[in-house]
């Protein structure tokens, strides 16, 4: 902590002066006080860099803190004071890109379930749709420290909520109560995994969810209970 307390200061001494853009970030973001907010403006302009280098086709590896910080107008120690690195950055540039993640009851079952795994087609949607946002998971796989920032970042809380929401539904007799929880979510995740991740030429229709929960709780057997 003490090194990283004396990296931001050095940063913070060096980034004096600068453009215009600059002295308007940081006027709008001074050195934070105890309980007040930090500048939602200074924050969009750093998240905005970040896209605007990529899309001006800066890989993700060759991105600095320095370079991130002069396209912004801030100063270094003004990103420092967010972000405690670059992997943590770039996860919440990839979380502005992608769909806001829906709010779920979290006392439902089955309906909350619903609406997670339709959360994972539409970002399946989106990152088709996007050829950065594509680009951006890509070379992030590529780079273990930054696909692990955003698994334990992003990934995890997802899974643990969908882990919840089928506890849920078994504890309301929405599904067996015989089977392991954690096959039970892998049952439901897998089929929207493999549609937007592993076949990116697969249809992602907007009854994709309904079709899978049917055919899960339907089963699969010949002359198994059909459901709609």
């Amino acid at each position: 902590m003490q090194g990283q307390s004396g990296e931001r200061d050095r940063c913070a001494a060096r980034d004096g002066g600068g453009p215009p853009a600059r002295e308007a970030a940081e006027a709008a973001d001074p050195e934070p006080r105890r309980g007040r907010p930090r500048s939602a403006a200074a924050e969009r302009a750093i998240l905005d860099a970040v896209i605007a280098l990529l899309e001006a086709g800066e890989p993700l590896a060759g991105l600095s803190i320095e370079r991130i910080a002069r396209t912004a107008g801030v100063g270094k120690a003004t990103i420092y004071r967010r972000w405690s690195d670059k992997e943590e950055l770039f996860v919440d540039v990839v979380r502005d890109m992608e769909p806001d993640d829906p709010p779920v009851s979290g006392t439902e079952g089955l309906a909350d379930l619903r609406v997670m795994l339709e959360s994972l087609r539409t970002r399946g949607l989106a990152q088709r749709s996007s050829a950065l946002l594509h680009n951006i998971f890509a070379q992030m796989k590529s780079h273990p420290k930054l696909w692990q920032e955003y698994s334990g970042m992003v990934i995890a809380p997802r899974r643990v909520a969908m882990l919840e929401a089928v506890r849920r539904a078994v504890a309301a007799g929405e599904l067996r109560d015989d089977l392991d929880v954690e096959l039970i979510d892998d049952l439901f995740v897998g089929p929207m995994l493999v549609r937007t991740v592993h076949r990116p030429d697969a249809p992602l229709p907007e009854d994709l969810v309904d079709r899978v929960i049917a055919a899960l709780l339907g089963g699969l057997a010949p002359g198994a209970e059909r459901r709609v």
